[in-house]
């Protein structure tokens, strides 16, 4: 059941405790991809797991905006700090808690995420009336994850595949040309870089043409059911509801 859609009397219907909330990021993906690729593949994740579920679900409205000042170079990135990411999802999960939807997984889409939302459900976790765990999609694709990149090979072939009208085909040449070919500038495994635009021409890491479209089917198979298997582990899962 998708929120944005259901009615309340229909979510008050809903005979589960178990949520999908999907975070994403408003951002640049170089000149081929949309600002909101993080938000529409986190979207997209959840959707398919909740299909394949054997089971019922919730799955809330998507957050558009997260950690993304590393890319605030390129025009149209919006962002928000740690602290405020952390607790505008602490919040809603609170709020999903309050109608007894008590275990949710954070479906993420943005790897500046990542650290606040180790943290946030950490806390959750511990302190709330809830149990919340972050799940990244591309962490749940298998050996493909090491083609990541950022408006690369792997965010393009699953827009490709979700959003194929929202892929600018004419710029990937483009793309391609000023993409650098890893994240950051490391010397002795330290990142030096601290923006984006430090290291690569257009916001692009990696090769968007080599995602395509069957790449991005898989993408979503492999990621949605990864996070079915976390769904179903989470659901049977005993809980310790004394919080320290």
């Amino acid at each position: 059941m998708h929120l944005s859609e259901a009615t309340w009397t229909d979510a008050a219907d809903a005979e589960t405790d178990l949520a999908l909330l999907p975070v994403g990021s408003t951002e640049q993906h170089g000149p081929h991809a949309p600002l909101g690729t993080d938000a529409s593949t986190a979207k997209a994740v959840a959707e398919a797991a909740s299909e394949a579920y054997d089971g019922e679900v919730v799955v809330a409205p998507a957050i558009p905006v997260g950690v993304a000042e590393e890319h605030r170079h390129f025009t149209g990135t919006l962002w928000v700090s740690p602290d405020t990411f952390r607790a505008y999802v602490r919040e809603t999960v609170a709020s999903l808690a309050f109608h007894g939807w008590d275990r949710v997984i954070v479906v993420n889409g943005h790897g500046g995420n990542v650290p606040a939302l180790g943290e946030v459900c950490a806390t959750i976790s511990r302190h709330d009336a809830a149990n919340a765990v972050p799940y990244t999609w591309f962490e749940g694709v298998g050996d493909q994850r090491t083609d990541m990149g950022h408006g690369g090979p792997l965010e393009t072939a699953l827009l490709r595949w979700i959003e194929p009208d929202l892929v600018r085909e004419d710029r990937i040449e483009e793309a391609r040309e000023g993409a650098a070919e890893r994240w950051g500038e490391w010397v002795s495994r330290v990142n030096l870089a601290v923006d984006s635009a430090e290291f690569t021409e257009n916001g692009v890491v990696g090769d968007p043409g080599e995602g395509s479209a069957k790449r991005g089917e898989e993408l979503l198979a492999l990621a949605s059911a990864a996070l079915v298997e976390l769904m179903e582990a989470i659901e049977g899962r005993e809980y310790d509801t004394r919080k320290r």
